[in-house]
């Protein structure tokens, strides 16, 4: 896969979606946003080529988990990384759901740029 290929990133808190974008804009790669699962599904339809998907696990609307499950079923081939915060309880039972239901890769939050980085080079491979 190419850097010029765009990673979506799907993220209810506008700084962090923004942070992750700029992480990655900022390494090369070109970036779509969306605030939620139900958004980040339509962009999802309406851009041939995206490569990898970054997804928080807890949004309103539709989050994390219904929309990794989704995109298995209409694009098993797209790159999945999860990430979390955690929310009442610790980000590693999100997470551990996340990987059941098809994600390809996890992160805790917070992260660092080069570990993020690092995972979307995994994913690229």
């Amino acid at each position: 896969m190419k850097r010029n290929t765009p990673i979506l990133v799907i993220e209810d808190d506008e700084d962090i979606r923004q942070m992750i974008c700029d992480i990655l804009e900022d390494d090369g790669y070109s970036t779509l946003q969306a605030s939620d699962g139900n958004e980040g599904l339509m962009v999802l339809r309406k851009t041939p080529g995206i490569s990898i998907i970054i997804t928080d696990l807890l949004m309103p609307e539709k989050e994390g988990i219904e929309t990794i499950s989704e995109i298995r079923k209409d694009f098993a081939w797209i790159r999945i990384l999860a990430i979390s915060g955690g929310g009442i309880y610790i980000p590693e039972n999100y997470l551990n759901l996340a990987k059941a239901m098809g994600a390809d890769a996890t992160l805790s939050k917070p992260f660092g740029s080069s570990e993020l980085l690092s995972v979307i080079e995994e994913l690229n491979r």
